[in-house]
């Protein structure tokens, strides 16, 4: 107080006392004249410069700040918006480092990275306990670049954006963890007198960078404005430190982080982040695209979806986007369509609206035969009430002085009545006394602003709508689910009905909440939701098919699913160029002894040597793991060719089937499961991956056969193996691409399981090998021989017709002596050896040999080679079959058969020349380079169809009217050639 007129007298602003303490760190105090030379405790601890070169006082006029830690050189502080809906963390630094434009990225790196610690230490902290802000880095270097001019901001503003985009990318799941949303750099240009960037990228603009020079007061040296360098538009503060959107989004952020997703409109930002994380894999941050990603917003506008970019400002709780990426495996860019709940919106439930958005989007992904992506994340359909009435509504008690006798009936005056719309209310009227009432029927609440959107039944009318249409979208294109949060009832189901689902670890999936669980059992049962859809349930019942983490990873994980999937379902999946050459010797062979069939599928080390497996390295994806586990199912690629697999566990393994809470006699059921064998949930998860396969992903499929059969015990039966074993025989026959059944060295196929993966199944499309080490047949080959050989019976005559002592003593028996003992003990000697010699007998009509004598194979392959010869056998397979499924969509009354023999007639030629053992290779190679005699044919196919209708339908006719009909067809061509008519337009 006494020193304010002596620093008002010298026009003081501000004071810095530093105070020194012996043995610890001094502290440093800010007094300021604004508020009356009180302490500025915001900073506290900070150098006298640190808060003007951070920007605190720009913050401060729309945060409050409380500060979690303060250096020499940086702040971490918690800021809250002057609506108190938004917090962030804000990490504010400054850097005495030159920094040059070499050195620029790497040293941006360091810093972030340091900043995340900082971040990440306080995320702990009881000052931020059960918040979930965001965060944002500011971060501020002192020295000019060395050498850098005006014509330097645009380059600055690609380095910038390349190492933030890399940084996401390489560590997109701490930067989802710590929910950093904006990242700030401010450099100096080496001008004279230097001039200030700022340099800002956030994850609402899916990270791009923007970069704006900032305009200096001469007097205070604040920045009072901002240039955009690009579109040399000028923003004010306001427009830089809040703008409103982001606000807003910051708030509903807020809300889906408490429900442990993320907000749905930043999932377009994961999607370009991920993506750039799949390109860096294949090149480097300079080769990538710069138009590689782009999603436009669509929006329900009567009975159509258009282009409209809400950027959060919607009312209806789905939300979708058509977006294009460019691919390492789709360069010039694939199509997706990408819906998911607003959790935002009414808690994420399915109101009308929210029904007619969905089914338009998931139409318009059949209609364009492209992917379409479901984030799940909501509340199951809405429920409510009609609100207007319930302060209108009365109850007519039985007797009004006991309201514990109950009461008759509700209703509402005429008075009420004639307030209220019409078809707001089924009634009818009564008189009690002197009062005129209408006793409610049934609440309708029509054309009343509660109701908009939906309450009840209409919403249920909207969930099966959206369940038929995802059915038919499962059929017709690829459907593929991520479930991000909690997905309920209708949800649910949509997730099960897209058949295909990637479950972040705090996303269940429920029918019911386990509250209103609770109440119907009368009981505090179920705790947590996780108890009756999390992953401990869903992984193990395969409605799982894979389980991540966090959000970056989820998309990460359809991103690379996509990888195995067509651009469109009428397409052939896309052939890389391999890293792994077809021509590549397969290393891993599988043993007669229980192995794991992962080795033999991506490699495995073998007495710490690594042995390459069939598929190329590093391109074998297993998904649901956990379900039917004597089943190995996933995708891969052969030289490049993306292939679906079925493989057998030949290890035993152990089913786990845990207790019910609400069932205080159950408990925890470990069912062991030999290997080999199909049991009911691995036979069922077969059939679950040939459907998957087939639909919309239009994978070759490759079928690893090592089965001895079926569980046939009596808990199997009843829990219905024969039916699961069936819906194989069913997903084979509708498969309408290459299958290629393999039976691998050391395998064996056996009765039942034979049949379901017999060719004949459907023999446009199967195709069966056997390894030359591999065995097919009906038994075993001991049991086989114990049926064949009539026990020992037969056994016993061979030793007698083989064995010389045998023999010996049959010609003395022959002669009257008695030699039942001396026999009897040599058969006891010999029986086990011949024993073994009937089971080799009966081995050998299992071999290979037989299966290609009889036509039950295509071929006998060697392990070592087998990988080069599928893949031009598939390759091969794969274009044939998409030509002839183009003919059969031309010509509907084509079979697959008459298709192939036109495709055979057109490479005839190439196929006579390339000989029996290069015919593959070169058969693909010349369909895959001759696209135009290809489209020749087809054509020509077509129009020889034409003519052959036209022919039928002239033949139909009465024959007194065929000669008009020729004529008048004749004079249509004439009219319209001179004319130039399309073909079918009318003349």
């Amino acid at each position: 107080g006494g020193l304010a007129p002596s620093l008002d007298a010298k026009r003081c602003a501000m004071v810095n006392v530093t105070l020194g303490h012996v043995g610890r760190a001094p502290t440093y105090l800010h007094f300021e004249k604004a508020s009356g030379w009180k302490e500025i405790p915001e900073y506290r601890n900070m150098r006298a410069t640190l808060p003007f070169l951070i920007e605190l006082p720009q913050v401060q006029n729309e945060f409050t700040l409380t500060p979690l830690q303060h250096g020499s050189v940086f702040a971490l502080d918690l800021g809250t918006s002057k609506d108190r809906k938004t917090e962030i963390v804000f990490a504010r630094g400054v850097s005495h480092v030159t920094m040059g434009l070499d050195t620029l990225q790497s040293t941006l790196l360091e810093d972030l990275l340091t900043s995340f610690d900082i971040i990440e230490r306080f995320l702990v902290s009881p000052v931020l306990d059960k918040k979930h802000p965001a965060g944002q880095i500011f971060m501020h270097t002192l020295p000019p670049i060395p050498q850098t001019t005006d014509r330097d901001m645009k380059y600055l503003q690609v380095l910038f954006a390349s190492a933030v985009q890399q940084c996401v990318a390489k560590y997109g799941p701490r930067v989802l963890k710590l929910r950093i949303s904006k990242i700030e750099l401010k450099v100096w240009i080496g001008t004279s007198p230097p001039t200030p960037l700022r340099l800002v990228a956030s994850s609402a603009m899916g990270w791009e960078a923007m970069a704006f020079q900032e305009e200096l007061d001469p007097a205070s040296g604040c920045t009072v404005s901002w240039k955009n360098v690009e579109t040399q538009e000028t923003h004010n503060s306001v427009q830089m430190l809040r703008p409103t959107v982001e606000t807003e989004r910051s708030s509903k952020r807020g809300l889906v982080r408490n429900a442990g997703s993320t907000y749905i409109y930043d999932f377009p930002a994961l999607f370009r982040v991920s993506l750039m994380k799949l390109w860096l894999r294949t090149c480097s941050a300079d080769e990538i695209p710069q138009d590689f990603f782009t999603a436009t917003e669509l929006v329900l506008e009567g009975d159509e979806l258009v282009e409209k970019e809400l950027c959060g400002k919607n009312t209806v709780g789905m939300v979708v986007w058509l977006m294009t990426m460019r691919t390492p495996d789709y360069p010039a860019g694939r199509d997706i369509v990408l819906v998911g709940n607003d959790l935002t919106i009414k808690t994420g439930t399915f109101g009308t609206s929210e029904d007619a958005t969905f089914q338009k989007a998931s139409a318009l992904a059949r209609s364009r035969g492209i992917p379409r992506i479901y984030i799940a994340c909501n509340s199951g359909a809405r429920m409510g009430a009609v609100e207007e009435l319930k302060a209108l509504v009365k109850i007519a008690w039985v007797d009004p002085n006991d309201l514990m006798k109950g009461f008759e009936y509700l209703y509402i005056t005429y008075a009420d009545l004639a307030k209220l719309p019409e078809g707001s209310v089924r009634s009818h009227p009564v008189t009690a006394g002197a009062e005129k009432r209408h006793v409610l029927d049934a609440i309708m609440g029509l054309n009343l602003p509660s109701t908009r959107g939906g309450i009840g039944v209409e919403c249920l009318q909207g969930s099966g709508l959206i369940a038929g249409e995802t059915s038919r979208a499962y059929e017709e294109t690829f459907t593929l689910s991520y479930v991000t949060g909690r997905s309920i009832g209708i949800g649910a189901y949509l997730n099960r009905l897209g058949q295909r689902n990637i479950q972040m670890v705090q996303g269940p999936m429920i029918l019911t909440g386990f509250q209103a669980l609770n109440k119907l059992l009368g009981q505090q049962v179920y705790t947590t939701q996780d108890q009756l859809g999390g992953p401990h349930i869903m992984v193990p019942n395969g409605v799982t098919h894979e389980l991540v983490a966090n959000d970056q990873d989820g998309v990460e994980a359809v991103l690379h699913w996509l990888t195995y999937v067509p651009e469109n379902v009428w397409s052939i999946p896309r052939i890389l160029s391999p890293v792994d050459p077809a021509t590549r010797k397969v290393q891993f062979v599988p043993s007669k002894s229980p192995y794991d069939p992962r080795h033999m599928l991506a490699g495995g080390k073998v007495d710490g040597v690594w042995q390459a497996g069939f598929c190329d390295e590093g391109s074998f994806k297993e998904y649901m793991e956990g379900w039917g586990k004597t089943v190995v199912v996933g995708r891969g690629r052969v030289g490049g060719l993306p292939v679906g697999i079925v493989a057998v566990e030949t290890r035993a393994v152990t089913r786990h089937i845990p207790a019910d809470p609400a069932d205080m006699n159950s408990h925890d059921i470990h069912e062991p499961q030999p290997g080999q064998v199909w049991h009911p949930d691995s036979a069922y998860k077969t059939a679950q991956a040939i459907r998957d396969f087939n639909h919309g992903e239009n994978l070759p499929l490759i079928i690893f056969a090592n089965w001895r059969g079926f569980s046939g015990g009596t808990r199997d039966m009843f829990a219905e193996v024969l039916k699961f074993g069936a819906m194989i025989v069913d997903a084979l026959v509708e498969y309408k691409h290459p299958v290629t059944i393999y039976i691998p060295p050391n395998g064996e196929l056996r009765g039942g399981a034979w049949v379901v993966l017999d060719p004949k199944i459907n023999p446009d499309q199967m195709e069966m090998f056997a390894d030359v080490e591999a065995r097919g047949g009906i038994l075993e080959p001991a049991a086989a021989a114990e049926i064949v050989f009539k026990g020992d019976r037969h056994v016993i005559e061979m030793m007698h017709r083989l064995d010389a002592n045998l023999q010996q003593l049959d010609a003395r028996k022959a002669k009257g002596e008695d030699v039942a003992k001396d026999t009897a003990a040599r058969e006891k000697l010999l029986v086990p050896m011949y024993r073994q010699v009937a089971g080799e007998f009966m081995d050998l009509h299992d071999r290979s040999g037989r299966m290609k004598g009889l036509g039950a194979i295509h071929e006998e392959l060697r392990w070592a080679d087998s990988r080069t010869y599928l893949h031009w056998r598939i390759r091969r397979r794969m274009q044939e079959s998409g030509i002839v499924r183009r003919m059969m969509k031309l010509v509907p009354e084509m079979s697959f058969a008459q298709g192939k023999a036109a495709v055979d007639d057109l490479c005839q030629g190439v196929a006579s020349a390339a000989g029996a053992s290069g015919e593959d290779e070169a058969v693909a190679t010349w369909l895959e380079g001759h696209a135009s005699e290809v489209d020749a044919r087809v054509e020509q196919e077509r129009q020889r169809a034409t003519e052959e209708q036209i022919y039928r339908l002239i033949a139909s006719l009465p024959t007194s009217r065929r000669g008009d009909v020729v004529r008048d067809l004749v004079g249509y061509s004439r009219v319209a050639d001179m004319k130039g008519f399309a073909p079918g337009a009318r003349v």
